[in-house]
């Protein structure tokens, strides 16, 4: 079982090394950290909380001093080691910050945690929630895993922020709350257990007490006259695991550098012979402790690594598609850096077209400008107000000049009819600027949803830029192309129509004295008669009518071909003649990703590489066997 401990350590090795610490938010990479199982240590200021890791340990290493000592997670890793052919063990310790150093003066741990924590936190006082790793390798240690966090406290010292209070609980709680967490909560025995801080705030994440391990120390400086025993003996405060007491160093102690054994021997001696405590000594001391937690931290290890192992699988496949998603880093070299930008043009073509074609909206917007909007204008075109009574005969007037008109008014008939579609312009005009705007959006749309772009925001803009001006080349096509459709009309027209309208008989004129006879055409009609000047009207507007039915199916034709068509078949043609010419550091540029997708794909990456080491080290242990 001591395998697994050790895998746990690795495990939290590998995290750190890595970058995972916990605390990261929904949207973050998945964490394999609060997966897994620890020992956390809580307690308030002046506690004895540095004592007590001393004492399991059995050095003195820990930075002391007055106010907050401790401002960074310290996570110590013991390691028991054997002694081979009667040597004796090696004993050492090892930063994971400074892999290749040994000490084996615990003075210079001390010095070396003081160094590390304040290169991460700075010359002033302030705290960090970035773990130092600490691992010591003694025959004197049982293998356990312990996380020193800092004291709990209830005001700010050495001119530090009032905010610091908050920080530190707050960091704490982020800890001890993981449901994956052992708390190892820390009390003086000559304060009120009421009041104790690690007590109050283990009650709140751990309200149960399943996961909680009551220390009590200092018994040894409680008053004459009064013992522990309601605590000890779970009557004052009850928790799942039984309650164990310790007596630390004293101060006298540590200035004289006892020896920290002769402390241990101290400490069994304190418990044998004391009559309030003797019949609890073989569940005191911090031996006791030590040996205890080691086997409760291997007992959860086993029963959390299933769902280690279902984390650790379903967080690689999350990734890998993550990682698919963000793509891979592109190559240096001109060639490979082409390659990759004309890939990325086809992946955006191909999204452009799949609007066009239906597969996502934008070409219903198209057929909704030819089938609706089109009709519509035409509509509202004013040939009422064109070919009212009063506009016919001032045009008819006009057009037959000083000599009256024959057999019909064939110059007013052309001079309406070529006024009247003069006004189809603006719509056509309209239709092609209408579908220049629905294709204009597409584009910006086909940009956005093109996933493999979202990492080259440069290469986004060149492309939409290119895109736009070849719809800008388009559309003038389109409407150099529908306008003269409309003059086309305007240019010659249909006589065949005018030859198969019916003719209409004039109704009788009455006869006006005092007046020069006029002039009748052969048709009987006066071409100053309301009848006649109706007639002319009525013949004009269905002429027109039938224009603008031909308008209709033409106009869009122009426009699909010119535009539609074109924007599907050589959208960026012009962009692929201009990136062909250019050199390795201006398509690098164009392939100059964002610097957030980047630093994503890079700490996926780690944290990818992270898990498939972990998945290999818990197989590579055989828990189950």
């Amino acid at each position: 079982m001591d395998s697994l401990i050790g895998l746990v350590n690795r495990l939290q090795r590998a995290c750190t090394a890595l970058g995972d610490y916990g605390g990261e938010s929904a949207n973050a990479l998945p964490t394999l950290w609060e997966s897994l199982p620890s020992v956390v240590v809580l307690g308030g200021q002046s506690s004895g909380k540095s004592s007590v890791l001393e004492s399991i340990v059995g050095r003195d290493f820990l930075p002391r001093g007055s106010g907050i000592v401790t401002r960074r997670p310290l996570v110590l890793q013991l390691h028991k080691t054997e002694s081979e052919d009667g040597a004796s063990a090696q004993e050492y310790a090892e930063f994971m910050h400074a892999p290749r150093k040994r000490f084996t003066d615990y003075a210079a741990v001390r010095k070396e945690i003081e160094d590390e924590t304040a290169r991460v936190t700075g010359p002033g006082r302030n705290v960090s929630p970035v773990p130092i790793h600490l691992s010591i390798y003694s025959p004197n240690v049982v293998n356990l895993t312990l996380m020193d966090l800092p004291g709990l406290t209830k005001n700010a010292v050495d001119g530090q922020p009032e905010s610091i209070v908050t920080e530190i609980e707050a960091m704490v709680r982020s800890y001890v709350e993981k449901p994956n967490s052992i708390i190892l909560a820390i009390s003086p025995a000559n304060q009120d257990i009421a009041t104790s801080d690690a007590i109050k705030m283990a009650r709140e994440v751990d309200p149960t007490g399943e996961r909680t391990w009551g220390v009590l120390t200092k018994l040894d400086l409680m008053d004459k006259g009064t013992n522990a025993l309601d605590v000890l003996e779970g009557r004052s405060y009850r928790l799942q695991h039984p309650w164990i007491g310790v007596v630390n160093r004293s101060q006298q102690d540590i200035n004289k550098n006892t020896d920290m054994m002769s402390a241990r021997r101290r400490e069994r001696e304190f418990f044998s012979s004391s009559p309030e405590y003797s019949h609890l000594s073989s569940r005191m001391g911090s031996e006791y402790l030590a040996k205890q937690l080691s086997k409760y931290l291997e007992q959860v290890i086993k029963s959390r690594i299933p769902g280690i192992q279902s984390l650790i699988n379903s967080s690689i496949d999350n990734l890998e598609s993550e990682l698919d998603t963000l793509g891979r880093p592109i190559a240096g070299d001109a060639g490979a850096q082409l390659y990759s930008i004309l890939e990325l043009c086809r992946a955006f073509d191909h999204v452009f077209k799949s609007h066009l074609d239906g597969g996502r909206t934008g070409g219903e917007r198209v057929y909704q400008t030819f089938d609706q909007k089109l009709p519509a204008a035409l509509k509202r075109l004013p040939f009422d107000k064109h070919l009212s009574m009063q506009n016919v005969r001032k045009i008819v007037a006009e057009a037959d000049g000083y000599q009256p008109h024959l057999i019909a008014p064939e110059q007013g008939y052309r001079r309406l009819i070529e006024s009247a579609l003069v006004l189809l312009r603006g719509p056509a005009e309209a239709v092609v600027d209408e579908v220049h705007f629905v294709l204009r959006d597409l584009i910006r749309q086909s940009i956005n949803e093109t996933v493999e772009l979202k990492r080259f925001p440069t290469l986004q803009a060149e492309i939409a830029a290119a895109a736009t001006r070849a719809l800008e080349a388009f559309r003038d096509d389109s409407k150099k192309l529908a306008t003269r459709l409309v003059d086309m009309e305007a240019s010659y027209l249909t006589v065949e129509f005018f030859r198969n309208l019916p003719v209409q008989a004039a109704a009788p004129e009455p006869e006006v004295k005092g007046t020069t006879a006029r002039v009748k055409n052969a048709l009987g009609i006066d071409r100053y008669t309301d009848n006649s000047l109706r007639t002319i009207g009525s013949n004009v507007s269905a002429y027109i009518n039938m224009v603008c039915d031909n308008l209709k199916n033409s106009i869009p034709k122009a426009v699909a071909h010119c535009q539609v068509r074109e924007a599907k078949r050589s959208l960026l043609d012009g962009f692929y003649t201009n990136v062909g010419g250019r050199d390795s550091k201006e398509l690098g540029r164009l392939l100059d990703e964002d610097p957030t997708l980047m630093s994503r794909r890079k700490a996926a990456g780690q944290r990818l590489d992270l898990l498939k080491r972990a998945r290999d080290e818990i197989d590579a242990v055989g828990w189950g066997k």
